[in-house]
């Protein structure tokens, strides 16, 4: 435990559900958040990266969370938009994205573009996107437009 969190049990969730509902909640503590960061359950990640209240470090644990492409292409997404996303967070991020746009036949398109809006990061460091072997032309398209958008 880090400093100032109370040393405590996790709480215990009797059915994914509460895993969901706990995600969602604005209210849930620190502690708690960072225990469903780790939970087996994709939906409860998604859930957890699109819930304003979840802390930048909790958000960096769940950079490194992997399910199916549809469900980590999504995750990214929310990760790249999330208002509590700190720099750190986004360059993870982006190191995911340029991985798979360099070896997956999954292309997260959408998250590249919501990457593309968050003016922690700089545009030189995600132009190269737009060359990688994944980048389609619509990618490439969005990319410069929401680049172009930010000067």
């Amino acid at each position: 435990m880090s400093q100032g969190e109370p040393d405590e049990a996790p709480p215990h969730f009797r059915t994914p559900a509460d895993y969901r509902d706990a995600a969602r909640d604005p209210e849930t503590d620190v502690r708690t958040f960072r225990h469903l960061a780790r939970s087996p359950y994709p939906f409860v990640w998604q859930e957890l990266a699109a819930n304003p209240s979840t802390p930048a470090r909790v958000l960096d644990e769940l950079c490194s969370n992997r399910d199916s492409a549809w469900n980590d292409g999504r995750l990214l997404r929310l990760l790249a938009e999330h208002p509590n996303a700190d720099r750190e967070v986004l360059l993870k991020v982006l190191a995911e994205l340029e991985a798979r746009l360099r070896t997956s036949t999954t292309r997260p398109y959408a998250a590249v573009l919501a990457l593309a809006a968050r003016r922690e990061l700089r545009p030189e460091e995600l132009r190269h996107l737009a060359a990688l072997p994944g980048a389609s032309p619509r990618m490439r398209t969005g990319l410069r437009r929401r680049l172009g958008e930010r000067q």
